[in-house]
């Protein structure tokens, strides 16, 4: 069952919203929701940047990085290493954490070799297959105009992509191949059941946790020109009496005589407030977004002690390394989808699925190891193979500690 072109545009115009907040939030534009009670009118005008929500992003997506495809019997690293792996495995991962889920559009060259591009989640959808997570029929927004109005627009099915110019009815262009499934795959970050297409790494919590810091902000502004300037009061002064304000505001000293009574005003000051409980509030709220997003008080600008060690900071983020290592699970499916069909467009051969099912997606390591920790993988390494000979080998060990073997300069 197709249900058309018209239909995905409508399903593409509701989740372009949602992305839209999640890339404002990322990108520290978005509004701060202002409360105007006990605010001054001269503060509503200020606006504050808050980068929480993209160092929960930066966190995971900086340690995800793709490394190869292991017992690659299609030659799929080849098809990357020709469009620009670097940028197009991390502009892939970061999107699709942000939007919950990004897309590899494949097309085809002017020489006949596969292209794969990323498309954002906010310019292309479509129907998943959920067994395979391949798409039955997509579509993408490839080019828009000054307006923002779709100017190139693609139909992807099965063995065939139809490209529309400016909302015109009929395709201005027909790509056939020979792919099994449309040129168009989704990339998604912790799928499920209910939500295929997945989740975002900004969740719901993230923002609402980001407007309550900013507003925190806005409040401690307030607070902070009580604090600089303490509110000073006069008793008993004579109404006849000329007593200029921002003069004594600015003076060091002044001079203020007895009334014809003989009476004298007495001057005083208020209790100076304390910046403290902006600065706490502002910390318990960084402790509930590291709770979310599983993060530390040092990742968002609290320091807390001494420079850790590789192993201290692993246990911190433990919490992180599991992300991480459940969007690897998850992405790497969606590479390997997008190589199967750039192969089968490459060979003009529609192969079936199952023929990559001994490729596997390999990752460089979600944390660095520092030379005490190679130290250490190093001592395992010895003794493991010395209970079971050869277990570890280059490998396992590469798996480990990312380090390239000298021996095999061709590897």
């Amino acid at each position: 069952m197709e249900y058309g072109i018209d239909y995905l545009r409508q399903k593409l115009s509701r989740k372009a919203e949602r992305v839209d907040l999640r890339y404002r939030y990322y990108e520290m534009k978005n509004h701060m929701r202002k409360i105007n009670a006990l605010i001054p009118p001269e503060f509503l005008t200020l606006t504050y940047s808050l980068g929480w929500c993209a160092k929960a992003v930066d966190s995971v997506a900086d340690r995800m990085v793709f490394d190869r495809f292991e017992k690659d019997d299609f030659l799929l690293n080849e098809i990357y290493a020709q469009n620009n792996a670097d940028i197009l495995f991390d502009s892939s991962i970061l999107s699709a954490l942000i939007a919950s889920c990004s897309f590899l559009c494949i097309g085809r060259g002017a020489d006949g070799y596969p292209t794969i591009e990323c498309i954002d989640g906010g310019d292309a959808t479509g129907v998943i297959d959920p067994v395979t997570h391949l798409l039955t029929e997509g579509y993408a927004v490839l080019e828009r105009g000054e307006s923002f109005q779709p100017a190139l627009e693609a139909y992807f099915l099965p063995g065939q992509t139809l490209y529309y110019e400016n909302g015109s009815k009929d395709p201005v262009e027909i790509m056939k191949h020979s792919a099994p499934s449309p040129l168009l795959v989704p990339l998604i970050n912790r799928p499920d059941a209910r939500r295929p297409f997945g989740h975002s790494r900004i969740s719901r919590f993230s923002m609402d946790i980001t407007q309550n810091a900013l507003r925190t902000l806005l409040r401690t502004e307030v607070g902070a020109e009580f604090y600089s300037i303490p509110q000073k009061y006069v008793v008993g002064l004579s109404q006849k009496a000329k007593f200029d304000n921002h003069a004594a505001t600015l003076s060091s000293f002044l001079k203020i005589t007895k009334d014809e009574d003989g009476e004298k005003p007495v001057m005083g000051q208020f209790q100076q407030q304390s910046m403290a409980p902006h600065l706490d509030h502002m910390k318990m709220l960084a402790s509930m977004f590291a709770g979310e997003t599983g993060l530390t008080l040092d990742d968002l600008g609290f320091t807390t002690g001494n420079p850790q060690s590789f192993d201290a900071i692993r246990a911190s983020h433990e919490a992180l390394r599991l992300t991480a290592r459940k969007a690897q699970r998850n992405m790497g499916v969606g590479f390997l989808n997008a190589g199967f069909l750039a192969a089968c467009v490459r060979d003009g051969i529609a192969y079936e699925r199952r023929a990559f099912a001994r490729t596997k997606a390999a990752w460089q390591p979600i944390f660095e190891p520092d030379a005490s920790a190679i130290g250490a993988i190093g001592d395992a390494v010895y003794k493991v193979n010395q209970a079971y000979p050869d277990f570890m080998g280059e490998k396992n060990i590469h798996r480990l500690t990312g380090l390239e073997s000298d021996a095999d300069d061709g590897r």
